[in-house]
C-alpha cells in the first residue's frame, strides 16, 4: 500500500478552528490533516512544500444553508426554462463555491443523491455536500410550491431523485420522512412557518404541528440524523425547539422564551443575513421576476430579522453561519461573515461560527478544523487576518483553496 502524499503548507497564521496560532505549519497526508505545528517541513522532507509566509490559513468554510439547483429563487423567470436546466446550472454554482473557500455545505433542499456522487467521484468539482434533498411541508405551507394553476414551482418540482415533501398529519409525515431518507438525504429539512419566497403565506404564521414535527424529529434520529427547520415566526421556532429540532434557520422573529429555548435545548442558530438582502437588491433590477407581495415581506423582515439575531448572539445561543445562496448568487457566501460581525460577533467567533461550529452541527464529516484526523480543506488568505474589519474584504482575499488534500483553486 502506497504512503499518502504530504503537503505542508507552512509559515502562515494558523486559524485551526478554535483560535489563532501566530505561526505555524499544516501538514496533510493524503485527504487528511496529519498533524499542526511550528517547524513542520523539516520534519517531512519528501512533502511537497507551500510557501504561505504572511498569509493566513483557516479550515475550510463550511455554509449550512445553500440551495445549489437554483439561483434567483422565489423568481417567476424559472418557469419559462428546461426542467433539466437546474442540473446543467448547479455543476457552475458548485464551482463557483468551492473556488469561494466554502469546502463543505449543507443543501437545504432541491440538490438530490445524483449531485452528491457526481461531487464525491469527481465527475465534477464542488464543495463536499450534506443533502436535504427536499423541503417537508404541510399543505399550502412554505415548501409547497404548487400554483393555483395547478403547476409545480421548479426549484422543488417532485422527480425520481427528489420526491415531494408535501405532508399532513402524523402518520404522512412519518412515512415521508422515511421516503425522503431512502432518496439519499443527511438531514430533513422542514417549514415550521412561512417564508419570504412564498407569496401565498406570512413568515410569521406557524405551520406543521408540534406532533407532527415531533414525529419527524423521531423518524430522523432513529436513522442517525437530525432536523433543520425553516423557522422565521417565533411561535414556529419555539414549537420546533420544543419538539427537537437540532437548528432553526433565519429565526426573524425571535422572542426571549425562543432564545431560552436555545439555550435549554443546546440548539443553533444558522441566520442566512444575506437572504432578504439578496432579496431586495434582486428586486431593483429590470426582470428580477420577483412578486410585489415577496419584495415587500424582504423589506418588512429584514432590520427585525437583525435585531433578532443580535440578541440571540448577545444572549450566547450557538450561531453557525449560512447564506442561503441560491436566494442571492452562488460564489457570493463569504459576506455572510462580515454580516454576523456587523451584529456583535468578534473575529473568532464569526471564524468558529464558519467552521467548527458549523461542523459540529452537520455530523457525520469530520470538518471544520485544522486538526489531526480531520478532512485536509484549507483557505489560504493574502495577508494576516487580525481584526473583524477585514472581514468586508474577506472574498477578495482568497489566493488558494485545499478540498481533501488537493489545490482546488489558486488565484492567478
Amino acid at each position: 500500500m502506497s504512503t499518502p502524499a504530504t503537503v505542508i503548507i507552512s509559515g502562515a497564521r494558523v486559524f485551526d478552528g478554535e483560535g489563532f496560532l501566530p505561526r505555524a505549519d499544516v501538514a496533510f497526508a493524503g485527504d487528511t490533516v496529519l498533524e499542526v505545528g511550528p517547524d513542520l517541513a523539516a520534519r517531512y522532507p519528501d512533502a511537497r512544500t507551500v510557501d504561505a509566509t504572511g498569509s493566513t490559513v483557516l479550515p475550510g468554510i463550511i455554509d449550512l444553508h445553500v440551495h445549489m439547483t437554483t439561483q434567483h429563487a422565489g423568481s417567476l423567470n424559472a418557469f419559462a426554462e428546461p426542467f433539466s436546466l437546474q442540473f446543467y446550472n448547479s455543476a457552475a454554482y458548485l464551482k463557483r463555491t468551492l473556488e469561494a473557500g466554502v469546502t463543505t455545505v449543507r443543501d437545504a433542499g432541491g440538490t438530490d443523491l445524483g449531485a452528491k456522487v457526481a461531487v464525491e467521484s469527481g465527475v465534477i468539482p464542488g464543495p463536499r455536500l450534506r443533502i436535504a434533498v427536499t423541503i417537508m411541508s404541510q399543505t399550502g405551507g412554505h415548501g409547497d410550491t404548487r400554483l393555483p394553476s395547478g403547476a409545480d414551482g421548479p426549484m422543488l418540482a417532485p422527480h425520481p431523485g427528489r420526491p415531494s415533501g408535501v405532508a399532513d398529519g402524523v402518520e404522512e409525515v412519518r412515512k415521508t420522512v422515511r421516503t425522503i431518507l431512502r432518496a439519499g438525504a443527511d438531514q430533513i429539512k422542514i417549514c415550521s412557518t412561512g417564508g419570504v419566497l412564498s407569496p401565498a403565506d406570512d413568515p410569521r404564521h406557524s405551520q406543521f404541528t408540534e406532533d407532527e414535527i415531533r414525529v419527524i424529529v423521531e423518524e430522523a434520529a432513529a436513522q442517525g440524523t437530525y432536523v433543520m427547520a425553516h423557522a422565521q415566526g417565533s411561535e414556529g421556532i419555539k414549537s420546533a425547539l420544543r419538539a427537537g429540532v437540532r437548528s432553526i434557520e433565519h429565526g426573524i422573529y425571535l422572542d426571549e422564551e425562543a432564545i431560552g429555548l436555545f439555550l435549554d435545548r443546546d440548539a443553533y442558530l444558522v441566520p442566512t443575513l444575506a437572504a432578504p438582502l439578496a432579496v431586495i437588491e434582486r428586486a431593483q433590477q429590470p426582470g428580477s421576476g420577483l412578486s410585489q407581495a415577496v419584495i415587500d415581506k424582504a423589506h418588512r423582515v429584514v432590520d427585525t430579522h437583525r435585531e433578532s439575531v443580535a440578541k440571540a448572539i448577545a444572549a450566547g445561543v450557538k450561531v453557525a453561519m449560512g447564506t442561503d445562496s441560491g436566494v442571492g448568487p452562488h460564489g457570493a457566501n463569504l459576506q455572510e461573515l462580515a454580516l454576523l460581525a456587523d451584529l456583535g460577533m468578534g473575529l473568532v467567533d464569526v471564524l468558529r461560527a464558519s467552521t467548527s461550529v458549523a461542523g459540529e452541527l452537520i455530523r457525520g464529516a469530520e470538518v471544520g478544523r485544522l486538526a489531526p484526523g480531520y478532512a485536509a480543506d484549507a483557505v489560504v488568505l493574502d495577508g494576516e487576518l487580525t481584526e473583524a474589519d477585514q472581514l468586508a474584504l474577506l472574498p477578495s482575499l482568497v489566493r488558494q483553496v485545499w478540498k481533501d488534500g488537493a489545490e482546488a483553486f489558486t488565484r492567478s
